[in-house]
Parts: C-alpha cells; sequence; structure tokens
C-alpha cells in the first residue's frame, strides 16, 4: 500500500458522497453500503494499517495521540480532506465541524469504541461538535472533512 493507491481508495468513496447531505439517512446508507465487512472498509482498514505501520500515516503525536492529515481537500476527493488518528482510551480536542464531518471507525481492540459508537461509519452533521474519544481499547479513526474545515475550540 502507499499513499498514491490511498488516495485512489478514498477518491472512489467521496465520487459517491459528492454533493450528499452529511446527516443521518447518510449515516445509515455508508453503514449499510460500505460498512463491517464490506469490500471498502475492509480495504480501507487495511491501507490506515498498512499506513500506520509503514509511518506514513499517523506521522505525529501530541497529547497521546497520533495523527496526521494524509490529503487537503482537492478536486479528485471531491472537497474532502483525509486525516487518520490513532487512539487509546483517551479524548481528544473540543472542536466544531462548519460542515460536518465523516468518520470510519476501526477498532484495534475488539471491544474499542468511538463517541460510543462501534466500528463503522459515523456522520456528524454541520455544525456539530464534540470531543472525540475512543474508550475501551485502541482504534484508528479515518477522517473526511468538506473543505477540511474544523474549528477547534477552548
Amino acid at each position: 500500500m502507499t499513499p498514491a493507491l490511498f488516495r485512489d481508495q478514498i477518491a472512489n468513496l467521496t465520487t459517491q458522497l459528492a454533493g450528499r447531505p452529511l446527516d443521518a439517512t447518510l449515516d445509515t446508507w455508508l453503514n449499510q453500503t460500505h460498512g463491517v465487512g464490506s469490500v471498502t472498509y475492509t480495504a480501507l482498514r487495511a491501507s490506515c494499517e498498512a499506513g500506520v505501520r509503514d509511518g506514513w500515516l499517523c506521522d505525529r503525536e501530541g497529547g497521546g495521540i497520533r495523527y496526521g492529515r494524509i490529503f487537503k481537500p482537492a478536486d479528485d476527493l471531491h472537497g474532502f480532506s483525509v486525516d487518520v488518528v490513532d487512539m487509546q482510551d483517551i479524548a481528544g480536542p473540543h472542536h466544531t465541524h462548519p460542515q460536518g464531518e465523516i468518520d470510519l471507525i476501526m477498532p484495534l481492540d475488539a471491544d474499542a469504541c468511538f463517541d460510543g459508537r462501534p466500528a463503522g461509519w459515523l456522520v456528524c452533521p454541520p455544525g456539530s461538535a464534540h470531543r472525540p474519544t475512543v474508550s475501551q481499547g485502541r482504534a484508528l479513526v479515518l477522517y473526511l472533512l468538506p473543505q477540511g474545515q474544523i474549528e477547534f475550540t477552548r
């Protein structure tokens, strides 16, 4: 796996997300169409695990969280930026999502949850906010942010 191949995987997914509202309907669709056990989920998880192992994902660390923005928003990614974090039993910094956020939750420990959700997708609507929290173990989380927009709060 390489960053270029990973980008192609993300572009194939964002083609299906372009122009769709970030809402509960999209959350349900992602989990039904690209959820745990699907070709998409399995491939993205394998790519993220390889990227972390090989050092081109989550290449920064702060406050006990490994993280990194692998791709800035771009036309081929339909305006989404791509970040991946590696978290274990920790809450990250509070932030808001001006245009929403799409998260792919990939537990590395069987019971790990992200914001109380197990493996799969979580769609946060525009204007939502949270303190991203991984509990009950370690997980990788892939974030898709429309236009890369995120606002950290105090």
